[in-house]
């Protein structure tokens, strides 16, 4: 069989690179679940892949030949809007240090994850991949953006000069679920909300404070649904399929429905006041997932049930 041909199995040996977070640590569940035997992990403290040295000798040794790049510097709108260097600077030496060693150590395929930032500010909608590129991004978040699109690109370029598809860049819309970062000074909207609702119950406030008008649209996806997706592509045949490729429900909410939601599933009956001197990024992001769901996968979580899942799971850390 050659590499082209190459399906993920049960005795698949797989790095997962982020094995602690959001999306990491759900794959490693999902590995865990199905009796993946030879899965390879390494925490920041015993593997700093921004340094080139450390990683090359790290795929030496172990020579996986799938992995996982869910590592990385990710954070919300504040992060990205004040720390852009450091997004920009890590999420780029993480990104070439893998990519290269990976193709020197023959990985037969590779997850990469973009971002929908790096759709335009103002995309059509949905956003088709063919959009990436064609207008100014979020400025917020641009370095990022810029980072995960170079990300993206190298993949590409690898496939293509080594007449190859190993290397699968996807591009999920907003990923939430258990194990999600839930420190306002740097999580997304969905996490933040769960916190700020959370602390607003547990001190018995008359009112919860959000930034922004809460009129974005913004389209969310269960983790597990991300793992599930990425699972499907390792097993299936990638000589017809197109990257990157876009991994949503296909379905959006305005982030004052979402907080609605939020509130209600938590019991929380105070006020929520807008500050709309916050801002609110971009007027709505959501994917066009048609091409993935050609292929014949789809989103199985529903954003409520997702939702119940990941406060459940918050609660019961929170001893709440």
């Amino acid at each position: 069989m050659s590499d082209n041909d190459f399906i993920l199995n049960e005795k698949s040996k797989i790095y997962v690179a982020g094995h602690n977070g959001l999306i990491g640590s759900a794959f490693c569940r999902r590995f865990e679940k199905n009796s993946y035997t030879r899965v390879v992990t390494a925490s920041r403290s015993e593997l700093d892949l921004t340094c080139k040295v450390s990683t090359s000798d790290f795929f030496r040794e172990h020579k996986p030949e799938v992995v996982i790049l869910a590592a990385g510097k990710v954070g919300g709108i504040v992060a990205n809007r004040d720390f852009p260097a450091d997004f920009i600077n890590e999420n780029l030496s993480i990104q070439l240090n893998v990519l290269n060693a990976a193709h020197h150590n023959g990985v037969k395929r590779l997850i990469f994850f973009g971002s929908s930032c790096m759709y335009p500010r103002n995309s059509m909608q949905p956003m088709k991949e063919d959009y990436l590129f064609t207008g100014h991004l979020e400025s917020t978040s641009i370095a990022y953006a810029m980072a995960k699109y170079a990300g993206v690109q190298m993949c590409l370029a690898l496939n293509k000069q080594y007449s190859n598809n190993h290397f699968i860049s996807v591009i999920p819309n907003s990923v939430y679920g258990p194990n999600d970062n839930f420190d306002l000074n740097n999580s997304h909207v969905l996490s933040a909300l769960i916190r700020k609702f959370h602390e607003a119950k547990e001190k018995n406030e008359l009112s919860v404070t959000l930034w922004g008008t809460g009129m974005p649209r913004r389209e969310f996806i269960y983790v597990d649904d991300v793992v599930d997706a990425c699972v499907f592509l390792l097993r299936s045949n990638l000589n017809n399929i197109e990257f990157p490729i876009n991994i949503g429900t296909g379905e959006d909410v305005t982030i004052q429905d979402l907080s609605q939601k939020i509130g209600d599933i938590m019991g929380y009956d105070g006020k929520t006041i807008w500050d709309h001197t916050k801002p609110d990024g971009a007027s709505r992001k959501l994917l066009d997932s048609s091409q993935i769901k050609k292929l014949g996968w789809q989103s199985k979580v529903s954003l409520l049930n997702g939702l119940n899942l990941t406060i459940k799971k918050y609660q019961g850390m929170s001893g709440f």
